[in-house]
């Protein structure tokens, strides 16, 4: 035999001895899970990455349609409900985008909107800074919020529903909280990874 098949054989000859003994088997399994360590540690670190981008999502997204589905079942149109100082609730449908804006374009805006939200997502599964990364997921909940109502919600034709607005300041646009986690959520994304790029530049 040559060297190299020798060691082979031996070594094969050793690991059948192992498996002869209940202390053989305890060492092969003991040998087994360390080097299944890293792939189960490379895992939990995956998930934890998707977490941080799929948690922020899905909470923006429940508390933007939550608070809608309340808005359109216990107010009137006709009756906004002051709050405090200048804040009242005040039941809108918006056929156009944030704000209000492009209220004739409902199907463009809509099939412009699935556009970035897949874009978004997919930007935020492969960031690999957390703080970025956990922005990315406001954003997308921002956008999915709105994207609902325009796939879901009634209106004249494909994608043509109405998203509801209903925080009123009555000095701003009426809006929704999927409007305040894009609002909020974009600058300070764009901040943070305008940031990361700069201190990855200066090494």
């Amino acid at each position: 035999q040559y060297p190299g098949q020798q060691r082979e054989s031996n070594t094969k000859l050793e690991e059948w001895d192992l498996d002869k003994t209940p202390e053989g088997s305890e060492l092969k399994a003991v040998t087994l899970t360390i080097r299944k360590l890293p792939l189960r540690l490379e895992s939990k670190q995956m998930h934890k990455k998707i977490l941080i981008f799929a948690l922020p999502s899905l909470v923006v997204l429940l508390l933007d349609q939550i608070t809608k589905s309340f808005a359109v079942a216990k107010l009137d149109p006709r009756e906004p409900v002051e709050l405090f100082w200048t804040l009242q609730l005040n039941l809108i449908r918006n056929a156009g985008a944030s704000f209000s804006i492009g209220e004739n374009l409902t199907p463009i805006i809509a099939t412009i909107a699935i556009i970035a939200s897949i874009v978004i997502a997919y930007l935020g599964v492969v960031e690999t800074n957390l703080k970025v990364k956990f922005l990315f997921g406001v954003v997308f909940g921002g956008v999915l919020g709105n994207v609902t109502d325009r796939i879901f919600r009634e209106g004249d034709g494909f994608m043509s529903g109405e998203v509801v607005d209903f925080i009123d300041l009555q000095w701003w646009p009426i809006f929704n909280f999927a409007d305040i986690a894009l609002v909020i959520g974009l600058p300070l994304l764009l901040y943070y990874r305008y940031q990361f790029e700069r201190n990855l530049a200066d090494g």
